[in-house]
């Protein structure tokens, strides 16, 4: 059984911005990097179960870049998804908390890293959309 990780932000939105945030790939391009010297080029979104999500993420200067696919398994909307990349099966929880939204991704460690590197990355990927989705 794989090790989980969980990440989690409050975000200072309605719930409907925030869901519509995380989806659309409109959207996602703008905040889908954990870090200032990476981007999002180009991502999809067939939101619905057995439906692909695909992102492609990669440094500025061109050195590094990589493509993240999954597929859905669960959709309840504006309050959960679940889908599978990679072999492991990531889920994100959407909840109304007063006038915000809280955001946790629970997800399957991979093995190739530290999972306190994994932990930072996700979480610095939540904290970038965080600040797309205030501005």
């Amino acid at each position: 059984m794989a090790t989980k990780i969980t990440v989690s932000a409050i975000i200072n939105a309605p719930l409907q911005k925030v869901w519509d945030s995380y989806t659309n790939p409109r959207h996602i391009v703008h905040w889908n990097f954990a870090s200032t010297d990476w981007c999002c080029p180009w991502a999809t979104n067939d939101l619905q179960v057995g439906g692909k999500y695909c992102a492609r993420m990669e440094a500025k200067d061109g050195s590094f870049g990589f493509e993240f696919e999954a597929i859905y398994s669960e959709i309840i909307s504006e309050n959960k998804i679940t889908y599978v990349g990679d072999g492991r099966e990531i889920t994100t929880l959407f909840e109304v908390k007063s006038n915000s939204t809280q955001l946790t991704t629970i997800l399957d460690a991979e093995t190739e890293n530290p999972i306190e590197l994994q932990q930072e990355g996700w979480q610095a990927i939540l904290n970038n959309f965080k600040n797309y989705v205030e501005q």
